[in-house]
């Protein structure tokens, strides 16, 4: 993409997991170019890119709406991610490499670094070294496919705006899990990794499904 169509990208990205732009709303180019300050070229870039991602969905002859997740679909992404994952963290433990490891560990530590600061936590700082973890853990696991697959479902809005919905207790626990799966993976015991990444993912979806429970409650 070019630095104009990220930057579009970025902008209606936040809207949609802020709730500014709730589920099922039409967005019209015009109005975006006008938010993020860049020609309609830009923003058609963005779009096809948010609706690769699942921000979005483009209807010909009708525009772009954001995308409308039912509890189903929820259920289903979680509950994928918790087999693929699952089945990424016991591989790593066969596969992984001391370097990665190494790396897995940095990751870690990063996210302690930000736990240490005062103040709120950056959750997009949080977001990149949580995707840097998951995504070398699944590159230890040796699989392509794997990657590929799992690299799809994350990318998901379900994911990102469980995270955003993350405090700083959430992201210490989340963290802890990461530090126990690498500690299962040099200890080389499978099972125990994968019952750590099954646990990690659960509890995204517990803190998902109580955001959704606040908002539900707040309609009334």
């Amino acid at each position: 993409m070019s630095k104009a169509s990220k930057k579009a990208y970025t902008i209606i990205r936040l809207r949609i997991l802020s709730g500014d732009f709730p589920p099922k709303t039409h967005l019209k180019e015009e109005e975006l170019t006008t938010l993020c300050d860049v020609s309609r070229t830009p923003i058609r870039e963005a779009l096809r890119s948010l609706a690769a991602d699942y921000y979005v969905e483009i209807i010909p002859n009708r525009g772009t709406f954001v995308t409308d997740w039912s509890d189903d679909d929820v259920e289903d992404i979680f509950n994928m991610r918790m087999l693929l994952e699952g089945y990424a963290a016991q591989q790593a433990v066969l596969k992984a490499t001391p370097e990665d490891i190494e790396e897995l560990t940095t990751y870690c530590t990063n996210i302690d670094l930000l736990l240490s600061q005062d103040g709120p936590i950056d959750v997009e700082d949080f977001l990149v070294e949580n995707r840097a973890f998951h995504r070398k853990l699944w590159q230890a696991s040796g699989s392509r496919r794997l990657s590929a697959l799992l690299l799809r479902l994350v990318a998901q809005p379900v994911v990102a705006r469980t995270v955003m919905a993350y405090s700083r207790e959430d992201i210490r626990r989340k963290n802890e899990h990461h530090k126990e799966i690498v500690e299962a993976i040099k200890a080389k015991d499978s099972v125990w990794a994968r019952s750590i990444m099954s646990s990690h993912i659960l509890a995204a979806r517990h803190v998902y499904a109580q955001k959704a429970s606040v908002k539900a409650e707040a309609l009334y």
